[in-house]
Parts: C-alpha cells; structure tokens; sequence
C-alpha cells in the first residue's frame, strides 16, 4: 500500500513536470514567434517609406506625408482584423524612422510625426491612447539607439508631440498619455510639468512656500527673543 502510495505520487509529480515544460515550450515558441512577425512589420515599415521617398524624389517635402500614409494604413489594417494594433505600433515606428534615415531624411520629426500619428488614430477607432503612445515613443527610440542618433533630443520632442497631440483629443488622454510617457527619458517629468503643469503640482509648490514662510518667521520671532535673553 505504502509503495503503491508511493509510485503514485512521482507519476503525478512526473506528470505535472511534463506540463510546466509544455507550457514553458509552448511559450517560448509563442514568444519567438511573436520577435519574427515584429521583425517583419519593421523590414516592411522601413522599405515602403524608404522606396517611396526615394521615388518622390523630395524627402524633405514629402517626409511628414508618408510617415501619415504609413501610420493611416496601420490603423486600417488593425481596425479591419480587430486587433493588433498595440503589438504593431512599435514595429511601425522603427521601421518608419529607419526608413526615413535610410535616405537622408529628418529622424527627429519623422519620430514626431510617427507618434503623433499614431495618438491620433488610435483615438479615431477608441484603442488604447496611452499604450500606443508609449510603444511608438519606444519604436522611434529603439531605431534612433540602432542608428546612433540623439536618443535624447528624439525622446524629448517625441513625448511633447504626444502631450500635444493628447491634449487635443481630451484631458483624459493627456493624464493617461503623461503617466505613461513619464520616466521615458531623464528629465521628461520636468519637460511634461512644464508643458501641462497640474494642480497637485501647484499645490506641492504652495505648500512648500508655505512650510518656508512659516520656517522664516519662526527665525525672525526667535532672533527677537534674543536681547531678552543677553538682558
């Protein structure tokens, strides 16, 4: 009976061992399935934008409209399937600024205009603002790192152009947007407070004028007491 116990409890345990390494297999499969199909999506980005600025001829001109053409087409393809659109929007946004630098052309408002792009139409079809504004502002920065441009100046006018755009669409937006973006880049705190400063923000500041007011008078009413005390 013991032994019988006994065996019994290693099949389970054999058992339920071989289902963690399914799941463990099946997720990494999952996962590395998941790297080829984003791969793909920014080779894809990257070589519509690049040829066709190439073909127009005028990258400076016509830069800020393919970088909507490309996003616009994102957002249809997304809304028509009825997913996808949080997963893509990264891939797209690397590939438009690789595609973008691969002929010359402005990294640091092709990354603007990719995120403003994508706030703005995925506030069109009611998808998640704050979530496509944080993985497009992660899309232009992984291409700028892989580039070796200035990850710091694309951060910088990447989350202004999301509060802008943000704040077009609502409050909301902008609270969601802001505490998203926020810690993206050093300094961005300070850039978004300064942009779109809060009340909690004031009323930090007025407490503390407060605190030091109180602090300074307590001083002047101690350094009069002070002769009194020599008499």
């Amino acid at each position: 009976m013991v032994t019988n116990s006994h065996n019994t409890g290693e099949k389970k345990s054999e058992s339920l061992g071989k289902t963690g390494s399914t799941v463990k297999e099946g997720i990494i499969s999952s996962l590395k399935g998941i790297n080829e199909i984003e791969a793909e999506i920014v080779s894809l980005a990257k070589n519509i934008v690049s040829n066709t600025l190439r073909n127009t001829g005028a990258v400076a001109n016509e830069t800020v409209s393919v970088v909507k053409e490309v996003i616009k087409g994102t957002i249809q393809a997304t809304e028509e399937i009825g997913t996808g659109l949080i997963l893509s929007t990264k891939s797209v946004a690397k590939g438009i600024v690789m595609g973008v630098a691969d002929v010359g052309g402005d990294i640091v408002s092709a990354s603007t205009e990719t995120v403003k792009g994508a706030i703005k139409g995925s506030a069109e079809i009611g998808a998640d603002v704050a979530m496509v504004a944080r993985r497009a502002v992660d899309g232009v920065l992984e291409a700028t790192k892989e580039l070796g441009g200035n990850v710091e100046e694309v951060a910088k006018v990447s989350v202004l152009g999301a509060l802008d755009t943000a704040s077009i669409i609502g409050n909301t937006a902008v609270r969601a947007v802001k505490d998203m973006l926020v810690g993206v880049v050093d300094g961005v705190k300070e850039i978004a407070s300064t942009a779109l400063p809060t009340p909690k923000k004031s009323d930090d500041i007025q407490t503390s004028q407060t605190s030091t007011s109180n602090s300074n008078d307590s001083e002047s009413s101690g350094s009069l007491k002070k002769p009194k005390r020599g008499q």
